[in-house]
């Protein structure tokens, strides 16, 4: 099976202090693939360290059976946390969504015809086109997640990376999201979120990945999401209650660090 990502021995430090240490992973092609874990557990820092946003201490990273490199991650779309973001900035939807195309255009090159109209098509493709004049700014949480995610599929991403895309925003726009996540993985995507959201993972994802610094367990939700694993993930912070023939997860976030 061709694979998406592939790590090796992989560990990160921010100040000396460890934050992913010594995961290898194979992330398999087409799959969607759901990161779970408490607050500090290296969730963020496992996709910047795809993305080569981050110092390795050691440890191989390759992308599409590359190593990470400027063309490379032109193949790799990315989708911040919402705190990332300076959503007071004055720039349409439209501006945005462009901005995925720069890694393809030449220094002060102007945007092309084919520039534009993938641009189009990708707001088409998350329903916000009747809004692409509109500052980033006046839309809603999952609004403003759907013109980022618009931004990657302008940029012709195979891999899309999306850091906790639902924090923050209601339920029926989460329901969105993770529709249209499904839909870009039966176009041929591969899919990597971090979320909080264990029940979400559990129902609509093909894998997930527990990780606190090191990776806890890594397979199909139904044999990884076990009260052992993941009170071994998530240790104090996390109480694991059995309701019926349900396993529900209680992340104490207060203590997440």
């Amino acid at each position: 099976m061709k694979k998406a990502i592939e790590i090796r021995d992989l560990s990160v430090a921010y100040d000396r202090r460890p934050v992913v240490e010594d995961v290898t992973l194979s992330i398999p092609s087409e799959a969607m693939v759901g990161i779970v874990g408490p607050n500090g557990g290296g969730k963020s820092t496992l996709l910047k360290a795809l993305l080569g946003l981050v110092t390795k201490i050691r440890g191989e990273v390759e992308v599409l059976g590359r190593p990470v490199d400027r063309r490379v991650l032109r193949l790799v779309g990315y989708v911040p946390q919402r705190e990332d973001v300076d959503w007071n900035f004055p720039v349409s939807a439209f501006d945005v969504v462009m901005m995925g195309r720069v890694p393809s255009m030449k220094l002060l090159r102007r945007p092309t015809a084919r520039d534009k109209e993938l641009v189009w098509e990708a707001l088409k493709t998350v329903g916000m086109e009747k809004h692409a004049d509109t500052r980033i700014g006046e839309f809603s949480g999952g609004q403003q997640q759907r013109v980022f995610l618009a931004r990657a599929l302008a940029q012709e991403a195979e891999v899309l990376l999306l850091d906790e895309p639902v924090s923050g925003v209601d339920a029926p726009s989460q329901h969105e999201i993770f529709d249209l996540l499904r839909r870009l993985q039966g176009a041929g995507k591969t899919v990597i979120v971090t979320t909080h959201d264990l029940s979400c993972v559990a129902e609509r994802f093909d894998l997930a990945l527990l990780l606190n610094r090191r990776v806890v367990a890594f397979g199909r939700p139904e044999e990884v999401f076990t009260p052992e694993l993941l009170n071994e993930t998530y240790q104090s912070h996390l109480m694991v209650l059995k309701v019926g023939e349900r396993t529900v997860a209680l992340e104490d976030r207060g203590q997440g660090g």
